[in-house]
């Protein structure tokens, strides 16, 4: 029987991408990515929630990454999750939700000057994906 796992996501850049080798010469790239949820409270009230994800992407995909990846740019995400367990400093457990990119698309940029090191993508005048436009 085929299996899938699979998960896309639409988020603002945490931190700017950080490449490093592996000890057999790949280029890995990984960044932050957080997700904000709204939630309706029964009274009305409305609560926003951030998650948070670790993603990674590999060889030329991560030097593309390296490059235009930066904190604050919208993105899009679509890979392979791997939620992961841990205890922290002060002995609490925690979940890390990692993502193993098999593609992203960078939906904006910050503007020139704002930070972070080097250039990046220019933004397009339209953004090239409109959220209504998926399917559920």
């Amino acid at each position: 029987m085929a299996s899938m796992s699979k998960i896309m996501i639409i988020g603002n850049v945490g931190r700017d991408a950080e490449l490093r080798m592996t000890p057999n010469g790949k280029a890995v790239c990984e960044f932050s990515v957080a997700v904000n949820r709204v939630m309706g409270g029964g009274s009305g009230e409305r609560k926003e929630e951030t998650d948070w994800y670790r993603v990674s992407c590999w060889a030329r995909q991560a030097e593309i990454a390296q490059q235009y990846v930066r904190k604050g740019t919208s993105i899009f995400v679509e890979g392979r999750f791997q939620p992961r367990t841990y205890v922290d400093k002060t002995g609490a457990n925690r979940t890390s939700y990692d993502i193993n990119a098999d593609n992203f698309v960078l939906l904006s940029s910050r503007q020139a000057g704002e930070g972070g090191m080097g250039a990046t993508a220019p933004a397009p005048a339209e953004p090239s994906f409109d959220p209504d436009e998926i399917p559920f």
